[in-house]
């Protein structure tokens, strides 16, 4: 069944191809038939990347990027003699080094940013330094020093053209290919010549992302951004090389970023310095947490350079990075020598090296976002006053309301902000997590690894597998996703289970030459499988959560006939747009758009479900709904469509003006249990930390509970033998983040760090038990 409701218009358009000759012969036992090897890549490309129409109508009417076939996309590891000016068999030998020298390279000396930084009253006020004197990391206390030393940081043009070099030959080594789009360069290079400073803003992901991103631009003669580094570096030759790029480093005597947030003399230095530097012109670019929202502050102080006038106005640029493998390049900032040693080592045997695929998203203006009031901040509430009537009273009065995400801005960063300019910062982060996390290109591994692991969890012969390929693929296009890969389904498929082989389990069974291939079932082989498929949750969020809301009124229509469940069963419009409203409520953040109600996005899930053919209206328009489930005398009424004699007997005294019935209600409709079973790693990752939280020794500290938290979620999964992708830690943060959000878990923020205690409501079982009932119903399997 396709999820598209209609024929996406075609272009002729020629996506990247694969960088390997005709793939050798396939090690599964089995070449692909002939009939599937037709090239499916390449008719429909989306425009992606866009600014938000509602927020910045200005920036987007601008027409910067467009959808042109004539530049298409460009490897930044493919450098040979036709990027120089320079021909013949030497020139051929050297290209890279030629290449990398006709660079344009955009110095900044820090001398005069020093004394304009340590001349401001609040840095003297704070520091006790005046703009005259000479800063090293001898003045004051250690701490002082080691702050001031990070104003060091500058670009020199000889070390940029170096480590260029040689991260053009390590990332060679890492990666079959880096793509990049070469219409959204040219729009950067129109944004950055009409407006002010750009500031780059990414999900922080790998160890790498800063590099590629800062390599992309200088391979295209744009200013390489300044750089945040959110984690320690301690080696001295390390940062010595690191300042020199630009990198803007954490002071020595701090271990973690939110540690240095709280020294009051870092973020007002801080804060100088991104004034100083973009009143100077220069590009900015900084990483944002996705749990946690750490980075947020940065772009705070973006904001406050632009209102205290030191720039005009900035263009903000959201930057998507995908990866086929990222996994392997995590922990790489803290390994060791040795450690690196090995990594680099390991890189020359194996073949597991992946593609990269970078957006630069539409450029918009800061200054039209924050000062033309379309952007609303106002009128948010705790999820617990939320949520929690519904939860424990059954009541849906207060269930229309938005909840606060405060947290995206740690009340201990920036002290100083008013409250209207974090609410602000706030609102720009969510636009900007949300903005990335829509211009992400879709990779091939994704799209299998989606496929093996939630729509063929017991196995899927290899043409099955392939024929689904060509129509997930359709689907993601159709939502004006893009995807990272080109070329035939054979080398598609081929290349994405070379890069999966060592999660994946192969078994030949009748007829002989079609492979059966499963997920092997060990929690590392199923953690990567749901980190690769992650974003297609994103893809499908709005039918991820219509499905689920439909399924938890199926099961509760079973429960009232006390049978099976029963699939030809009238929904009402109202009562399941509720349903959905209430799991929108638990969705972490950037699935939903910012500027967007949870109710609105709530009505658009049922019209996404009308919309792929899972729901149809019902045909008779005099019929009343049978689902009542939340009117205010609490009697839950249900009917089967086709028994006219109880129609008379429903509790409806308002009926809604719609209701809808599933499509396919003789059978198990397959395409709504994959939809579920997206949001299904979430909602049981959830499930099982509300279980655990009779085992925490509360009070703690957050890190502690995410620990614990993280041991009893593993030790779950392997008593449930199934369901390993469930216990990673990221899902532990973002129950923990939950669980908070609903006042079971209460913060209390103290100078050592914030301590998490259980609320005293919901250690009455009771309680529990009704939380748990409320996120089960939505759970899929």
């Amino acid at each position: 069944m396709s999820l598209a409701s209609q024929e996406v218009s075609r272009e002729t358009l020629t996506l990247p191809q694969l960088h390997q000759a005709k793939p050798p012969a396939l090690s599964w036992g089995v070449k692909i038939r002939k009939k599937l090897k037709a090239p499916f890549l390449g008719k429909y490309r989306p425009l992606v990347g866009q600014c938000c129409h509602q927020c910045t109508p200005e920036s987007l009417g601008r027409k910067l990027l467009h959808n042109s076939p004539s530049l298409g996309f460009q490897d930044l590891l493919c450098v040979n003699e036709t990027h120089t000016r320079y021909r013949g068999w030497l020139v051929r030998r050297v290209c890279s080094v030629l290449f990398v020298l006709g660079r344009k390279v955009h110095s900044s000396p820090a001398g005069d940013r020093m004394k304009g930084i340590c001349s401001g009253d609040r840095v003297i006020a704070v520091t006790g330094l005046g703009g005259q004197k000479d800063v090293s990391e001898e003045d004051g206390s250690e701490g002082l020093g080691s702050v001031l030393a990070v104003l060091q940081t500058a670009v020199r043009p000889a070390v940029l053209r170096l480590v260029s070099w040689m991260l053009l030959k390590m990332f060679r080594l890492m990666f079959r290919s880096v793509q990049v789009n070469l219409n959204q360069l040219a729009a950067l290079h129109r944004a950055s010549q009409l407006s002010g400073p750009v500031v780059y803003v990414y999900i922080r992901q790998s160890a790498f992302d800063q590099a590629l991103i800062c390599l992309a631009l200088f391979f295209h003669n744009l200013r390489v951004p300044y750089s945040v580094c959110p984690v320690q570096v301690q080696h001295g030759w390390r940062r010595a090389v690191l300042q020199k790029l630009g990198v803007i480093l954490l002071p020595r005597h701090v271990d973690t970023e939110l540690q240095a947030e709280t020294d009051r003399s870092y973020s007002l230095t801080m804060t100088s310095l991104i004034g100083e530097l973009l009143g100077a012109g220069e590009s900015l670019s900084f990483g944002i947490c996705e749990e946690s929202g750490r980075g947020g502050q940065w772009l705070a102080r973006v904001r406050q350079a632009v209102t205290r006038g030191l720039v005009p106005d900035v263009s903000l640029v959201p930057v998507a990075i995908s990866y086929d493998c990222p996994s392997h390049m995590e922990k790489l900032p803290q390994l060791s020598r040795a450690g690196i040693l090995g990594f680099v080592l390991s890189l020359l045997s194996g073949d597991h090296r992946g593609d990269v695929r970078i957006h630069f998203a539409q450029a918009f203006s800061l200054k039209e976002m924050c000062d033309s009031g379309k952007c609303r901040v106002d009128g948010r509430r705790p999820l617990q006053e939320i949520l929690l009537p519904t939860v424990l009273h059954n009541r849906m009065d207060s269930l229309f309301g938005q909840k606060d995400i405060s947290w995206l801005l740690p009340p201990n960063c920036l002290l100083e902000l008013p409250q209207t300019e974090r609410e602000m910062t706030i609102a720009l982060t969510l636009h900007l997590m949300y903005s990335v996390t829509n211009s992400l290109a879709v990779m091939s591994t994704s799209i299998v690894s989606c496929l093996i692991l939630h729509k063929h969890r017991r196995g899927v012969r290899l043409s099955v597998l392939c024929r689904d390929v060509c129509w997930l693929l359709e689907e993601v296009l159709f939502r004006n996703f893009d995807v990272g890969f080109g070329g035939s389904l054979e080398g598609v498929v081929y290349f994405s289970l070379t890069l999966l082989r060592p999660h994946l389990l192969q078994a030949t069974v009748p007829p002989a030459g079609d492979p059966v291939l499963t997920a092997w079932p060990d929690p590392h082989s199923l953690l990567a499988l749901s980190q690769q498929s992650d974003l297609l949750t994103h893809v499908f969020i709005h039918e991820a959560v219509g499905a689920c809301a439909v399924s938890a009124m199926l099961r509760e229509a079973a429960g009232c006939g006390g049978g099976e469940m029963e699939f030809d069963v009238a929904l009402g419009q109202e009562e399941l747009t509720e349903k959905s409203l209430q799991l929108t409520h638990l969705l972490p953040v950037g699935y939903t758009i910012p500027c967007q109600t949870a109710h609105t996005f709530a009505l658009d899930t049922v019209d996404s479900l009308v919309c792929c053919g899972i729901l149809v209206m019902e045909e008779a328009p005099h019929a009343v709904p049978v689902c009542d489930l939340w009117k205010r005398q609490g009697v839950l009424s249900w009917k089967v469509s086709d028994d006219p004699e109880q129609s008379s007997d429903s509790d409806c005294s308002e009926p809604d003006s719609r209701s809808y019935k599933l499509s396919q209600p003789t059978q198990c409709p397959e395409l709504l249990f994959f939809l579920c079973s997206l949001l299904s790693v979430q909602l049981r990752a959830l499930c099982w930390t509300i279980e655990s939280l009779h085992l925490l020794p509360c009070p703690m500290t957050d890190s502690a509970c995410v620990t614990q938290l993280h041991t009893h979620l593993r030790n779950r999964a392997q008593l449930d033998r199934v369901h390993h992708e469930c216990s990673s830690i990221k899902l532990v943060r973002k129950a923990v983040r939950t669980l908070t959000d609903l006042g079971v878990l209460m913060e209390d923020r103290q100078s050592e760090g914030v301590y998490l205690d259980i609320s005293p409501v919901f250690l009455q079982t009771e309680n529990k038990q009704k939380l748990l009932q409320f996120v089960s119903q939505f759970l899929y399997g």
